[in-house]
């Protein structure tokens, strides 16, 4: 169905204010992406490509980040589209089915594309390693181009991890989120105060999975009152912030000792439910403005690709850059007035050039054909589990690593565990292949 088609056939049950939520979070990501980026070009005897943050440059910008960095209101309504699919796929599925179900249902849209992105830029760097083209910015843009990825990987986390924490969330509510909450400071704690070492690795799941959690809340109709929510996360995050270990930045910054995001801190959470409580502060005039057929027609075909958006829009700013070196076009020094000048146009055809790689591969964002639940398989859940488990880790793996060193095996440490990007590619594949398998049932007839 065409978009225009789709958002006429809209329920006038259906929360639209999730969708805006779901597609403003994933623009803002792409936009600052592209306005933080910087590449720089140094000369000492031979010409050097650095890609950079404005942030480090202009510290003073970091403040930004408290609004910009929109991560958690992504995960928040991910919690709620999860616990309403589960819940749906539950009513009309066997119930040693259901998981497997659920996972292919939530994740069609976000794996399909991914590896075929993962396949473009595999094949694109075994080419060029082979050609023995490399050096500068393309040596750069292989690393660069795979580090979305760690979105995808905690995401596939989140649908993983929805039947059980659902569950306790139906039989405790709040106290399940404040459980994950209080889970969350204590690692701080044991990091921050009694030097536990690697305790802080299981903050990806904690702070990650509180947001989530209010994501079930808000699907139960019982969000809390958001002045609150927001107010207290914001109090926290400038607490911590000015009395604690935590720097300014809520993204991560080159060098640093101390991150928010990698992994994620109880300053972090805080941050997360300051937005989580302002989003919500805006949802009646925002449900309002949603009425308008234009607006929510928007909002229908801007959802229809913005996956394949936020996946290529690296690929798409340092195609920008590099086309700019290559034409010998000079590039301010960051933070510099004539950067400033220059950004507008740069983010312009960053804009175009992603339109064209969606136009490209935006058909591989589309969801399947809806089919029935099969007969129940013992083998589905687990293999299910496993699938999304192996998808988990490579492309955590691949975020890491990058494109680059394919034949060499270049890796790094994911956790305990040593990935190599042959090894996370093949992983992917692998774990989306048992996903898809798992999950598949018969067509469902006229």
């Amino acid at each position: 169905m065409r978009p225009s088609d789709l958002a006429a056939a809209t329920p006038a049950s259906r929360d639209r204010y999730v969708d805006l939520l779901r597609v403003a979070s994933l623009g803002t990501v792409v936009l600052g992406h592209w306005l933080m980026a910087t590449v720089d070009v140094g000369t000492d005897g031979r010409v050097r490509v650095r890609v950079g943050n404005l942030l480090a440059v202009e510290p003073r910008l970091q403040l930004l980040t408290w609004a910009l960095q929109i991560m958690p209101v992504f995960f928040f309504v991910g919690g709620f589209s999860h616990a309403l699919s589960y819940r749906s796929l539950s009513r009309k599925t066997p119930d040693t089915s259901v998981y497997s179900a659920f996972l292919h249902a939530r994740l069609q849209r976000l794996l399909r594309p991914t590896v075929v992105f993962i396949g473009v830029w595999g094949a694109a760097a075994l080419v060029l390693q082979l050609a023995g083209s490399g050096g500068g910015l393309l040596d750069v843009s292989l690393r660069l181009v795979a580090q979305p990825l760690w979105f995808i990987g905690i995401y596939l986390a989140m649908v993983a991890f929805t039947p059980p924490l659902l569950r306790l969330h139906e039989r405790y509510g709040w106290g399940a989120f404040g459980g994950l909450v209080a889970a969350a400071g204590t690692v701080d704690v044991l990091r921050f105060a009694l030097g536990v070492p690697y305790v802080e690795f299981l903050n990806f799941a904690f702070v990650w999975l509180a947001v989530h959690q209010l994501g079930f809340l808000r699907a139960d109709g019982k969000p809390g009152r958001p002045y609150v929510l927001a107010g207290a996360g914001l109090a926290g995050a400038a607490l911590l912030v000015a009395y604690g270990p935590y720097p300014l930045s809520m993204v991560g910054m080159p060098g640093e000792k101390i991150s928010n995001m990698a992994p994620p801190s109880f300053a972090l959470l805080c941050h997360g439910l300051w937005l989580v409580g302002a989003v919500e502060l805006m949802r009646a005039p925002a449900t309002r403005w949603l009425g308008r057929p234009r607006v929510w027609r928007t909002v229908v075909a801007a959802n229809a690709l913005s996956m394949t958006a936020f996946l290529w829009h690296l690929t798409a700013m340092l195609g920008v850059y590099g086309a700019l070196l290559a034409a010998d076009v000079r590039l301010p020094a960051p933070g510099t007035g004539a950067w400033w000048v220059q950004a507008p146009f740069r983010i312009m055809v960053a804009a175009l050039l992603t339109a064209v790689l969606v136009a490209a591969f935006r058909a591989f964002e589309k969801p399947s054909g809806v089919r029935e639940p099969s007969a129940p398989r013992a083998y589905a859940g687990p293999a299910a589990a496993l699938g999304v488990t192996l998808c988990l880790f490579g492309v955590l793996g691949l975020s890491m690593v990058g494109f680059g060193g394919l034949l060499e095996g270049r890796s790094a440490v994911l956790v305990a565990v040593r990935v190599t990007a042959p090894a996370a590619v093949l992983m992917t594949l692998a774990g989306w292949l048992l996903v898809e398998r798992s999950g598949r049932g018969r067509p469902r007839s006229a």
